[in-house]
């Protein structure tokens, strides 16, 4: 009998993953049969240098892309061979997002974006949830902000919109891709700090791709992936250790 991953302490979870792309001529090897779990309540970093994988396991991890084999699993459920009806309800419900680009409907402003999940769900928050947003709103500095729509805020503010729309219905799993690549460095830290505080304040799970090493320090766990295996798993590291890190692996491939 198989241990379910809330037993494992596992928010996510794959197993012999695997992802190829092309034909067998040109066959590209993506992924090479990985196991590994997001933890809950962590703050987990997706490392690794250009064409490592990092960008496709968490793709596959977060439903948006297909596994060429192993098993897939968000929360208890496995998701390889859902139905993309089923897939897109499991992900609206279970998973938040934070993307490089923001992704911000530009006809909503900042509160209609943050409860946007809501509506795509087909219903409004309830009393708790809309405490949770005010919560979340003011956390982030956004309570000034929440009749501008997005052409009237600073990037900054951009993605703290889209940290507060991703956090808005308490999902088990936060996905962001380089979340800081379009921000100035002190905005970009700011984004990981709230990021980080809401793993340590709120037990909310997010699992970031990155090749910054200043972004990475900031999370509790860093996964390192070369040539599409994990090579390395660490806790915590400061930005000179892993940015040393990447350097050897990169002379080592």
């Amino acid at each position: 009998m198989d241990i379910s991953t809330s037993d494992m302490g596992l928010v996510a979870r794959v197993e012999n993953l695997t992802k190829s792309y092309g034909t067998e001529r040109t066959r590209v090897d993506a992924l090479r049969g990985i196991t590994v779990g997001i933890r809950r309540g962590e703050f987990t970093a997706i490392m690794g240098p250009s064409g490592s994988g990092k960008s496709t396991l968490m793709h596959i991890m977060a439903g948006l892309d297909s596994p060429s084999g192993g098993r897939v699993w968000l929360g208890d459920t496995e998701i390889g061979g859902m139905d993309d009806t089923r897939l897109t309800l499991l992900r609206r419900r279970r998973v938040g997002f934070v993307f490089q680009s923001f992704n911000l409907v530009p006809t909503l402003d900042v509160a209609g974006n943050v409860e946007l999940p809501f509506e795509l769900d087909g219903r409004r928050p309830s009393s708790q949830e809309l405490d949770w947003i005010a919560e979340l709103e003011s956390s982030l500095g956004l309570v000034d902000r929440l009749s501008h729509r997005p052409h009237e805020l600073s990037g900054g503010q951009q993605q703290r919109v889209a940290i507060a729309r991703a956090l808005a219905t308490r999902p088990e799993l936060v996905f962001a891709d380089e979340p800081t690549g379009n921000l100035d460095s002190r905005t970009g830290r700011e984004v990981l700090a709230l990021m980080q505080g809401a793993t340590r304040q709120y037990g909310q799970s997010i699992a970031m791709v990155t090749h910054d090493p200043v972004a990475a320090s900031f999370a509790d766990r860093i996964l390192f992936l070369a040539d599409g295996l994990v090579v390395e798993d660490r806790g915590h590291m400061e930005a000179a250790e892993i940015a040393t890190f990447m350097l050897t692996m990169e002379q080592a491939a």
